[in-house]
């Protein structure tokens, strides 16, 4: 029974971690790409802040989305902390063509 447990929760994770890995893990360069390429006006990404050093890893991921967006002819409109129970979790950044 044991074993059954651990073989559906492993094929349970590799169904539901694909998913998550292209919602939460796209790079911001490739955001700017596609954003680009659609011809968005405006478009809000996730920029994670949980792993690694908060304060320095967070702002160098600031750093390379604004570099990127800003290669396509972004602006930054908003960038919008978010915390959960007290921790910095990421930011929500939005960016506008001018």
């Amino acid at each position: 029974m044991r074993t059954f447990s651990l073989a559906l929760a492993v094929a349970l994770a590799s169904l539901t971690l694909p998913a998550h890995a292209a919602l939460f893990e796209k790079k911001p360069e490739l955001s700017a790409q596609e954003s680009a390429a659609a011809n968005l006006p405006a478009v809000t990404i996730w920029i994670d802040a949980s792993w690694g050093f908060r304060n320095q890893g967070a702002a160098n991921n600031l750093t390379k989305s604004h570099s990127a967006f800003a290669a396509h002819g972004y602006k930054v409109l908003s960038v919008q902390p978010y915390i959960e129970n007290g921790d910095l979790q990421g930011f929500f950044v939005t960016y506008q063509k001018p």
